[in-house]
């Protein structure tokens, strides 16, 4: 596509994307940045072809076949069981022939937890940049470590477009489990259903709460015994290994506000991480070889790393307090939500602080 002359583009490119390149130019500097997640956004959409079309082609491998088959139940759970929006995404298939859709890079500071951001147009303020190819996200990275910041690179294996464009399943999850897909579909249609501009950590809690609940609920309706049981052994160990990443959060955070000398908050920094690990290790000990988190641990640990799972789950307890409080009412919970998510910046934050709070004695 890109040896077409331009006019040609502007006939293929849907109106949304037009609109978004037209802020680019008009209001970025970053060209660069914004033209590879234009052009990685319209790869995604060259390589999209109806879930149909790939369930009819006999050149479909049968494991792939079997997978999209479930994608109509899955929307249907989705949208009459979790109140989700009833959108075009997940009726595409995209084969995009790498291991991640994008890689997000992540930074921070040495001796702060809290993450930098970028803000874009469209989605607002956000703690990571995404790049569609991982040797320019690992190249934006270095150059950030150069300057001295702590950096994560995260492969990303799917994301959503909250609704611009009917997002397609990738070919980078088509061999997990099916319940792990459905969590990806709940995950990302909850992105579709609320998103808060410039709330990384209300958003991303807001769709995981939404992601467990529905894969809970969907192994209830459609999963074995077996399948329900291993999901729950494998809720509590995450919760679990949060609350280990949190007390290490929370041993950082207290060396930090100490103030003390660059060498010695590098001797202090690395022993509190090495402490991480060898709790980690005695923690496997109960999980029956259980390596679930074995890749995450064996990378050289930094504040993006923490900051960066941080994003995901610090409130998640909030909303698993509002599910409660309303018995499990997935509209009610919706719209609870949404409420939160139109007060003022301080007022939703001062109210997630108050659930919070509030979710450890419940």
């Amino acid at each position: 596509m890109s040896e077409q002359p331009l006019p040609f583009l502007f006939e293929v490119m849907p109106r949304r994307l037009i609109l978004i390149l037209a802020v680019v130019i008009s209001g970025c500097s970053s060209v660069g940045y914004y033209g590879q997640s234009i052009q990685g956004q319209l790869g995604v959409m060259a390589a999209s072809r109806p879930v149909d079309d790939v369930v009819d082609d006999p050149q479909t491998p049968d494991s792939v076949r079997a997978q999209l088959q479930a994608l109509p139940v899955l929307r249907e759970f989705a949208f009459e069981e979790l109140a989700l929006p009833e959108s075009g995404s997940y009726r595409l298939y995209a084969d995009v022939k790498r291991e991640a859709l994008v890689w997000n890079v992540v930074a921070a500071p040495v001796d702060s937890l809290k993450p930098r951001e970028w803000c874009y147009p469209v989605i607002g303020c956000a703690a990571y940049r995404g790049y569609f190819a991982q040797q320019a996200a690992d190249d934006f990275a270095d150059g950030l470590t150069a300057e001295g910041w702590d950096t994560a690179v995260e492969p990303v294996p799917a994301y959503s477009t909250l609704g611009w464009f009917s997002d397609p399943l990738p070919s980078t999850v088509i061999e997990w489990p099916l319940s792990h897909i459905a969590g990806l579909v709940f995950h990302e249609l909850a992105h579709e259903a609320l998103y808060v501009h410039g709330d990384s950590a209300f958003n991303e809690a807001y769709a995981t709460v939404v992601e467990k609940e529905g894969v809970r609920r969907w192994l209830q309706k459609f999963g074995s015994a077996e399948q329900r049981s291993d999901f729950v052994r494998r809720e509590q160990r995450r919760l679990v290994f949060l609350d280990l990443l949190a007390r290490t959060r929370k041993r950082l955070a207290e060396l930090y506000a100490e103030g003390v000398g660059p060498d010695e908050l590098l001797l202090r920094k690395r022993a509190t991480l090495q402490r991480l690990r060898d709790e980690y290790a005695e923690l496997k000990k109960g999980w029956g070889g259980y390596e679930g988190y074995d890749r995450w641990m064996r990378r050289p640990l930094n504040n993006a790393h923490l900051a960066s799972i941080n994003t995901y789950h610090a409130l998640e307890p909030a909303f698993r307090l509002i599910l409660r409080r309303v018995d499990g009412d997935m509209t009610a919970f919706h719209a609870a939500c949404a409420e939160l998510a139109a007060a003022p910046s301080a007022e939703r934050k001062a109210s997630m602080d108050s659930l919070i709070e509030a979710a450890k004695s419940d």
